[in-house]
């Protein structure tokens, strides 16, 4: 046994599971099938009842959905079938517990999928199905989240020879990086969600070199070609009651702080750090101008996808932790809203950090809209662009994205449009509003005539010059080669 309760499996133990969850059909498609649509939606919003009723007949697969998913007691006989002869071991391990004459799930494992992939992931049972909410065990290691798929999404699709999943939870990141990574490493200050990331890799036969600490010191002297963290990031005051995946003792969102700070030393010539982040706005600071101190000369693009209050930023968090209605509710509510007022805070800003080790600026931006998913495509081409832009864009010959559409609106019969708007249908789905010349200019680009080309063609079209048209529109131009609005 380690410290969190449970020991290792052994490979036969880890095989007989496989073998029982693919004899039994426990997959994304099987559990979906088996349910429907009704009810798996339902379990989506985590109520059981549906689900209950439909896994009736008893078998492996009914047995496997109520057991980890519905979180249901089962009679030893029943898990006998589903598990023929490794039970003993599962409970001695600590992934079933008896109470009475039925037995448990002490952690939740659940059929994971995407595209041709088909994966398990152990995690602590999922809180608040029918309406359940009790404070959650301070060391709980979250499952399948929003959070971690969007920071999956965001992940820039390469090859790496070495990558590393700090503060890896219950091991999301390592599942997605395994098949184009040599050397994997994922790293957790909890010691929980190392183990249960140890099992979530030893039942998908996957190589993991899990360490203990926090932040970098694991890896101290270490650099990979792509780091990923999806970090405790939340701003909490210091104190007890903390959840380790969410939170730490660390003032405001220096978290976020040190681990974009120290990226540089940890990366590869043109590695990657990418992570999700809250950060605070703070009265009479730009956040812009925060995270650029951060990121100092590395090339790097922070995006923040909401803005929250402070009220609005407690509620939320005191409802992911359970407490929304228990007697300490109001009291947590009102110490938390003191002090982010101590320090000074406006608002919390949620979003994405990238960074990539070449010299560079920060470019920042809020951006609440849908954007394409996985977003991690765009992320590397948008860095590509930008990076690789030279001075003078005139000698270039652009052709327009093929996802780039104009719309215009105006008054009925007006000889022209009252606005020209060109917007993206990939990527980050930008719209630009334009005016004549530029919607002309893009309207133009072929790939026969150079920027300068057309730029000339249209300052003798308006009877201009072309060092004005130039000094005009050369920057917006260069703007929508950044964003992708030409190939």
């Amino acid at each position: 046994m380690d410290e969190s309760g449970q020991g290792e499996p052994t490979a036969r133990v880890v095989d007989r599971l496989r073998d029982a969850f693919e004899a039994a059909d426990y997959t994304v498609d099987g559990v979906a099938a088996r349910l429907g649509a009704q009810a798996n939606d339902a379990l989506g919003r985590n109520e059981t009842t549906l689900a209950y009723r439909q896994t009736a007949a008893g078998d492996p697969l009914d047995v496997l959905i109520r057991f980890f998913l519905l979180q249901r007691a089962a009679p030893e006989s029943l898990l006998s079938k589903a598990f023929p002869d490794i039970l003993d071991e599962f409970l001695a391990l600590g992934i079933i517990v008896r109470e009475g004459d039925e037995l448990l799930a002490a952690v939740d494992v659940r059929p994971y999928a995407e595209d041709d992939r088909r994966w398990w992931v152990v995690a602590d049972l999922t809180p608040g199905l029918d309406g359940r909410r009790e404070p959650m065990r301070p060391d709980y290691v979250l499952g399948i989240a929003p959070a971690s798929l969007s920071l999956v999404k965001l992940t820039v699709p390469i090859k790496a020879d070495s990558a590393l999943d700090l503060g890896t939870g219950c091991g999301i990141q390592a599942l997605h990086l395994a098949d184009r990574t040599n050397h994997l490493v994922a790293t957790d200050v909890n010691p929980r969600a190392l183990q249960l990331t140890r099992w979530t890799a030893a039942l998908n036969r996957i190589d993991l070199d899990v360490r203990n600490g926090s932040l970098y010191e694991p890896v101290e002297h270490e650099r990979f070609d792509l780091i990923v963290s999806n970090p405790p990031y939340v701003i909490a005051p210091p104190g007890d009651g903390r959840l380790t995946y969410r939170e730490t003792g660390f003032a405001g969102d220096s978290v976020v702080e040190q681990l974009v700070r120290e990226a540089p030393a940890h990366l590869t010539p043109g590695g990657w750090c990418q992570l999700l982040a809250n950060w605070t706005c703070v009265r009479g600071e730009d956040w812009r101008e925060r995270i650029a101190g951060w990121t100092g000369d590395l090339s790097s693009w922070a995006v923040q996808r909401e803005q929250l209050d402070p009220a609005e930023y407690v509620e939320l968090w005191l409802r992911d932790a359970g407490l929304h209605g228990r007697p300490e509710y109001t009291s947590r509510y009102d110490a938390w809203l003191r002090w982010l007022d101590e320090q000074q805070v406006e608002a919390i800003g949620m979003g994405w950090i990238n960074l990539h080790n070449v010299t560079g600026s920060l470019y920042a931006e809020e951006w609440p809209y849908e954007i394409e998913q996985p977003i991690g495509p765009h992320v590397l081409t948008r860095f590509e662009r930008s990076e690789g832009l030279p001075d003078d864009l005139t000698g270039l010959h652009l052709v327009v994205a093929g996802d780039v559409i104009q719309e215009t609106a105006g008054p009925p019969g007006a000889e022209d449009p009252a606005t020209i708007v060109l917007r993206r249908q990939r990527g980050m789905r930008r719209a630009e509003q334009a005016d004549t010349v530029l919607a002309g200019f893009v309207g133009a680009c072929d790939g026969d005539l150079s920027v300068g080309q057309i730029l000339d063609a249209l300052a003798s079209l308006l009877d201009r010059e072309p060092a004005e048209v130039h000094e005009d529109y050369l920057p917006e131009i260069r703007r929508l080669v950044v964003e992708g609005f030409f190939s």
